[in-house]
């Protein structure tokens, strides 16, 4: 059973946090989050403690006490700054769904990759994904198709959706091509639209509950856990268990 610390507790983390604890190859340990009324106290629906680890020695003397195999974080790009040289460290695996690293944050986390196994993603869900590798090869099929991207999210979502920036980087389509609509509660829905002459194909991909990201972590984990220390992406794990199957049906 892999122990987990999750980092973040908001909608998403409290989502995750629930498919984790239903898991039973997982044991979610403790959750870490911005500030708490007390240093360690437990959830209501969870029975787990809950700390508050505001600097790189609080994550220290934490991890010393509340040892772990592996971090889930959904909570902001600071995060791996203060937990970073821990993972480092101690080897830990780590599964981050941050969607709003810089380009200096990724070089930091593929630094700490040389000593552990680390994986960033900007949407961790295992059928959005599935929508970039299929997009990727439709787009090498047909390169000459045009191509647009839709992405809808919640009204107070303010940027434009990290997933729908690494589609179009997945296919080399410029973001100038991404629509963007802010309506209601949706909680994530993702469209590539390929108009070939005299036809039209549609990748779709919605998030109908925040748990999607659970199971996205918990699948990332399993995946990870069998991989060696480097920097993944979950293209990466994907394209693994693709290439094992396909390897698998050969004589």
């Amino acid at each position: 059973m892999i122990k987990i610390g999750l980092v973040g507790f908001g909608k998403a983390g409290q989502a995750v946090a629930q498919v984790l604890q239903d898991d039973p190859r997982y044991q979610l340990c403790w959750i870490a989050r911005r500030s708490v009324s007390t240093s360690v106290k437990a959830t209501p629906d969870l029975d787990v403690p809950m700390t508050a680890l505001t600097t790189p020695d609080d994550w220290g003397q934490w991890l010393d006490t509340h040892p772990v195999d592996a971090l889930v974080d959904f909570s902001s790009p600071e995060s791996l700054h203060l937990y970073g040289e821990e993972v480092r460290r101690r080897g830990l695996m780590l599964v981050s769904a941050i969607s709003a690293y810089s380009d200096a944050d990724l070089d930091y986390a593929r630094s700490v990759a040389s000593n552990a196994r680390v994986l960033c993603s900007p949407n961790i869900t295992v059928g959005i994904n599935f929508l970039i590798l299929a997009a990727r090869l439709l787009r090498k099929i047909a390169p000459f198709a045009d191509v647009e991207i839709v992405e809808q999210h919640f009204r107070d979502k303010p940027e434009v959706s990290g997933t729908a920036r690494k589609i179009a980087q997945s296919i080399n389509v410029d973001e100038d091509r991404i629509t963007s609509l802010r309506l209601g509660g949706i909680v994530g829905h993702h469209e590539v639209i390929f108009g070939f002459p005299y036809q039209t194909v549609r990748l779709i991909h919605n998030s109908i509950e925040r748990r999607a990201f659970g199971t996205g972590a918990a699948f990332a984990l399993a995946e990870l856990q069998q991989c060696e220390n480097g920097f993944y992406t979950f293209d990466d794990l994907m394209m693994r268990m693709v290439r094992k199957e396909l390897l698998s049906d050969l004589p």
